[in-house]
């Protein structure tokens, strides 16, 4: 198993980041392909819990290599305290660890603050972003505007940062948007390129190297499938590419590495969304309360980045057959199942109806998901506390099944089953 991608089956939030620490102890490398720090990771080892945005979710484990790839867009304010907080809580930080890709995208102040005055121009009818410049540094990206990595190393660097603000400000003044002073932002940029020269490197390269010799490469997929720039909710997407054909680009490696590649579908026992966009099987009131959680717990239903309560609902099976043909899903892993303990009946959702006829599919992807209504199968659920199980035939056979259903429904095996937050909280199959 040379490359393993693990992806998001849903809108993200599936817990991937756990996942990732899962399989990261054996891995060469874990990398990032995709996204920025609009992403939250959340991992637990024993009381502490690490929530990261940037850094993959492997660097807890000493053995990987983390890459931050060229598919991504980079804020150093936020590179350089999650790097920080890791290593106040003793993880090895320097540059043998983490490899930086010269050809990754910066976020700078002028991006969120574009972020800020564009969501706030578009009125009710807004995204949803979470304001950390994502969209305007993939605009720049596209626009072929934008700073790289590797410009942090140009010595004429303070020049293209001091006229990429100045470009901005005259945006930021056309949506009556305040601009920014340029003198700061310049200061704040010195140190990052300081601290981040000794991290930046030709992680394609290197990359490479690592498959071409037979290591593992573990690939992290941030938010998921449904916000995938190309095949997700669209507009309601993020942008970049969440799917797994997006490691090739994102990383830099060829697409022969598929060959005998694991797509690892990770996906919640429900379904959740953050933001804005067609939801059929969302849920309200107390039912929604008892999916979501009240944020007592860290990993109740509440966004690592953001905070803000997410949407919840019952399991799309419509979706998640969507996600595993546009993946290419080899397995999935079902997240959350403990949450489910407790309920006496649960639903499925295994086909849409609209104007009187019922799909199981979805006729030009998941963009236009108004007015259609789920069809639920209904299951009996469980009484049992799942979360100190470990072995498969120990979970109740009211859990067992539902777990054949959703399988049955993506096509794929179920691989591993999460029944709690914390790392060793697996039951695999």
């Amino acid at each position: 198993m040379p490359l393993q991608i693990i992806v998001g089956a849903q809108w993200g939030d599936e817990g991937k980041g756990r996942i990732v620490d899962w399989f990261a102890a054996q891995a060469d490398v874990v990398a990032r392909y995709n996204g920025g720090d609009n992403a939250g990771h959340s991992v637990t080892v024993g009381t502490q819990l690490f929530k990261l945005h940037l850094v993959p979710s492997g660097i807890i484990h000493s053995r990987p290599v983390a890459v931050l790839g060229n598919g991504m867009v980079i804020n150093p304010e936020s590179l350089l305290k999650e790097m920080d907080m890791l290593q106040a809580l003793g993880v090895e930080i320097s540059p043998r660890r983490i490899r930086l890709s010269h050809a990754a995208h910066l976020i700078t102040p002028a991006h969120r603050a574009l972020d800020a005055a564009l969501e706030a121009r578009r009125g009710k009818g807004n995204i949803g972003t979470t304001g950390r410049g994502i969209g305007p540094a993939y605009t720049d990206k596209a626009a072929r505007t934008n700073l790289r990595i590797a410009d942090l190393l140009a010595p004429d660097f303070a020049g293209r940062l001091a006229s990429h603000i100045a470009a901005a400000n005259n945006t930021l003044q056309s949506l009556d948007a305040p601009a920014l002073e340029i003198q700061p932002v310049l200061d704040q940029f010195a140190e990052y390129v300081r601290r981040l020269t000794p991290f930046i490197a030709d992680t394609s390269a290197e990359t490479c190297e690592v498959l071409a010799r037979g290591g593992y490469v573990l690939a992290e997929g941030a938010q998921g499938t449904l916000l995938d720039l190309d095949h997700g909710t669209y507009p309601f997407v993020t942008s970049s590419a969440t799917i797994a054909a997006g490691v090739f680009s994102g990383l830099g490696i060829g697409i022969t590495a598929a060959r005998d590649a694991v797509v690892t579908g990770v996906c919640k026992s429900f379904q959740t969304r953050v933001g804005s966009g067609p939801f059929p099987t969302e849920v309200f009131d107390d039912l929604a309360l008892r999916l979501r959680g009240t944020g007592a717990n860290p990993w109740d239903e509440y966004g690592t980045t953001t905070g803000r309560a997410r949407r919840v609902g019952w399991l799309d099976g419509v979706l998640l057959r969507y996600a595993t043909r546009i993946n290419g899903f080899t397995e999935l892993v079902i997240t959350k199942m403990d949450i489910l303990s407790g309920f006496e009946t649960l639903k499925l959702c295994v086909a849409y109806t609209k104007d009187g006829q019922t799909t199981p599919d979805l006729p030009f992807g998941p963009t236009e998901l108004e007015g259609y209504e789920p069809v639920y199968e209904t299951f009996p659920g469980w009484s049992e506390d799942v979360s100190n199980l470990r072995n498969w035939d120990d979970l109740p056979l009211a859990a067992r099944d539902y777990l054949a259903a959703i399988s049955r429904l993506a096509g794929v095996p179920v691989r591993l089953v999460s029944v709690g937050p914390e790392r060793e909280q697996i039951v695999p199959r």
